[in-house]
């Protein structure tokens, strides 16, 4: 009888296991909390920034909660498809290369890259101004991919570097003569912070289509569609409602979704 009993109790406990984990349905998101102003990591752990801000946003929509899973962003892609997390939001730039691996979501926001050098350096965003220059990137960014195919082969030395910090910490030290990212995070990240005092945005920024083909977008497993459906819908709730435009106006002076 007590052993009745116990598998009683164990089938029971079980169920209410299986019962509490659909009654709380989650997305786990993928991150890398180094790319201020869309993620970083607070003194206390936290994670804060514009995309951190959506994803909250898309999970109320949703009535789901929000699990955020920080990941290196070289690494964010076969994370996905291990199913470590659900989709990559993380300043997730849509690509022809990237399209192959992942499908995705409607647009989040678009925004150009562009260089950034000392001020009056006369470096411009091309390989006849770049020849025999060094210019860091993130690694696994749309910038390194575009930098790689398009200026290594011009005598341009392009390093790659886990963070976005790493590549600033070398441009000051002055193991870089220039860096290359999202123009957005190169000047609310690192310009309008006391560290880039001295520096510039270098040359116009690149809205060349290699680099991101529609803007940034929430990356998910390739035949999630379900998921992405469900993305899609409070993406464009949260548009319709207002609140995007109230979580952007946080960070941007301007319309960083883009036409």
């Amino acid at each position: 009888m007590f052993r009745l009993n116990t598998l009683f109790a164990a089938t029971l406990l079980g169920l209410s296991i299986v019962a509490a984990a659909q009654a709380d349905p989650q997305i786990k998101f993928g991150v890398d909390p180094s790319y201020p102003p869309f993620e970083v990591k607070e003194p206390d752990g936290s994670l804060s920034g514009f995309d951190i801000d959506l994803g909250n946003a898309i999970c109320a929509e949703l009535k789901v909660k929000c699990v955020w899973v920080e990941q290196p962003f070289d690494g964010m892609i076969p994370a996905l498809k291990a199913k470590k997390f659900d989709s990559i939001l993380s300043a997730f730039s849509v690509t022809e290369a990237r399209r192959k691996q992942v499908d995705f979501s409607d647009r989040l926001y678009s925004g150009p890259s562009a260089l950034i050098a000392k001020e009056n350096s006369g470096l411009l965003p091309n390989v006849d101004s770049l020849k025999g220059k060094t210019i860091g990137v993130m690694q696994g960014s749309s910038q390194e991919m575009f930098a790689k195919s398009e200026w290594s082969a011009h005598d341009v030395n392009v390093l790659s570097y886990q963070t976005q910090d790493q590549v600033y910490i070398d441009l000051i030290a002055g193991r870089l003569d220039a860096a290359f990212q999202p123009a957005v995070q190169g000047d609310i990240g690192f310009l309008q912070k006391p560290q880039g005092k001295g520096y510039a945005f270098a040359g116009e920024p690149l809205t060349d289509k290699r680099l991101t083909l529609d803007g940034v977008a929430i990356g998910i497993r390739k035949g999630d569609d379900a998921l992405r459906g469900k993305l899609n819908t409070a993406i464009a709730n949260i548009r319709a409602s207002g609140e995007y435009d109230r979580l952007a106006s946080k960070y941007f002076n301007f319309d960083i979704y883009g036409k």
